[in-house]
């Protein structure tokens, strides 16, 4: 069985409330599903006779901004059966909380972590769903777009008082001026 049967066979056979859109190309062949059926079409493709996909290649996030659902949750799957790759994307906004895959797949608990950390989405009935790039103390979700550049805090090790210092950051300049002359272009008075 090839890549395109097994990608075809499960649209024809899936419930159309589950995955609302396919897109096949080059890169990969895509299902689009909502958050409330995504536990259950991971259970199908993991379990289906035709489909066998054993591996979480893994779990990445996307943060679109101007979107309604401005987040996107990307599930990376691979069949070692049928040397077959599956995407299944899923949109959330600040408030949906996402099934937990753990049970499905056990290293999804690492990557959902991440995701939690790095974007601030919530993933229902996951065993530990805490802190794994960032500091216990963050504040904050680093990869979203209205994230600061420079962060809220800066933290330091202060020598004198030997220990980690935390301060607000204060984003002054102090003046500069810009002189724009080249030296090598000299002006001729005459």
């Amino acid at each position: 069985m090839d890549n395109q049967f097994i990608f075809q066979y499960s649209w024809d056979i899936l419930p159309k409330k589950w995955v609302h859109k396919m897109k096949r190309s080059e890169h990969g062949n895509r299902f689009y599903t909502n958050t409330d059926y995504l536990f259950p079409l991971l259970c199908f493709l993991k379990w289906h006779t035709h489909t066998r996909v054993q591996v979480l290649i893994d779990i990445c996030g996307v943060d679109y901004p101007s979107r309604k659902r401005r987040f996107e949750v990307v599930y990376n799957l691979l069949s070692t059966r049928y040397n077959s790759r599956i995407r299944v994307q899923t949109s959330a906004d600040e408030v949906t909380r996402i099934s937990s895959v753990v049970s499905l797949f056990p290293s999804a608990g690492w990557w959902e972590r991440e995701v939690w950390d790095m974007f601030g989405l919530s993933f229902i009935n996951h065993p530990d769903l805490r802190r794994i790039l960032t500091d216990y103390g963050f504040e904050g979700h680093p990869l979203r777009k209205d994230f600061p550049l420079s962060g809220y805090v800066e933290v330091r090790y202060d020598d004198p008082e030997k220990r980690v210092v935390s301060e607000p950051i204060e984003m002054t300049q102090e003046f500069r001026y810009f002189d724009f002359a080249s030296p090598w272009e000299q002006r001729s008075d005459g």
